[in-house]
């Protein structure tokens, strides 16, 4: 079964690379854990780097989602945490970068610390997967 999705146009979020709604129609529903990227592929460190620790990400998640199914298209909703307010901007110009502009719907979070020191971003996505 094919996922009917609509993206609710954006307006002011557009600056900041969400919609606000994203509904769905059938489909699997993919719970993703919480994905980092401060290291790269081979194991080196992207401490300090956070356009590096977010596309790491993004590639990380799209790993995950290949071995369910999917693809960084199929994402409807996405919790983003970064280290530093600062960041915010620049984490949505790569996620614009990624998604073009249909964009999930998302909210964005300033805290205080992670699990590591070295993580500056963590994404949770949900995604919708065709059956």
């Amino acid at each position: 079964m094919a996922v009917k999705k609509t993206i609710l146009e954006p307006t002011w979020e557009a600056k900041y690379s969400f919609s606000p709604a994203v509904t769905t129609e059938g489909g699997k529903t993919v719970w993703l854990a919480g994905h980092v990227g401060f290291v790269d592929d081979s194991g080196a460190s992207l401490a300090g780097n956070f356009d590096a620790q977010t596309r790491q990400t993004f590639k990380n998640i799209e790993k995950t989602l290949q071995r369910a199914g999917g693809t960084l298209k199929d994402i409807v909703w996405m919790t983003v945490a970064i280290s530093d307010a600062r960041y915010s901007q620049r984490f949505s110009d790569i996620r614009k970068e990624i998604y073009g502009k249909d964009f999930p719907a998302s909210t964005l979070l300033t805290v205080a610390g992670f699990a590591a020191p070295d993580i500056m971003v963590e994404v949770t996505p949900i995604a919708v997967l065709p059956l």
